[in-house]
């Protein structure tokens, strides 16, 4: 009943005539086509916004690399050299390589071995009847996994101890 006295008071007073209708309809038209053109804008800027950022993520994730890879290339040109300063030099990229995991949020955890077995953490690969060991503890690490419970890239695969 209220919006009937509000477009009656809208109306010009004794006027039911078609052409302020007409206006009315032109005037609401204008406002939805103006609405529908605002979100057709917004979507195209969330599109645009999004592929900006993935390419500086994509971008971020390399550079994070590029040491990694510009030492790999001083450890092939040495592979000549001695075979002890090469395995040092290849262990230097590797924690290189960690720390630009840990970085982009996915730290390594290879560390696992004697911590009870969380299956939000690590894989069992397999299961192994161990000696003073208690039943369900991490024996063994076999891929070491990246990242935490809330932000992980992969579980650490493990071999647990046993119940007997």
């Amino acid at each position: 009943m209220e919006n009937k006295q509000q477009d009656a008071a809208a109306e010009p007073e004794g006027n039911t005539d078609v052409s302020w209708l007409q206006s009315r309809v032109a005037e609401l038209e204008n406002n939805w086509r103006t609405a529908m053109a605002d979100l057709d804008n917004l979507r195209k800027r969330t599109v645009r916004d999004t592929v900006q950022v993935r390419r500086q993520e994509r971008k971020r994730a390399a550079k994070e690399l590029l040491t990694v890879l510009d030492n790999l290339d001083l450890a092939i040109g040495h592979a000549e050299a001695d075979p002890k300063s090469v395995v040092s030099g290849v262990e230097a990229v590797r924690a290189q390589a960690d720390t630009a995991m840990s970085n982009l949020g996915f730290p390594r955890h290879a560390d696992e071995q004697g911590t009870p077995f969380d299956p939000q953490l690590h894989e069992a690969v397999s299961v192994v009847p161990a000696v003073g060991v208690e039943p369900g503890t991490v024996v063994q690490v076999v891929r070491p996994g990246y990242g935490d419970v809330e932000n992980q890239l992969r579980p650490a695969a493990v071999v647990v101890a046993k119940v007997d």
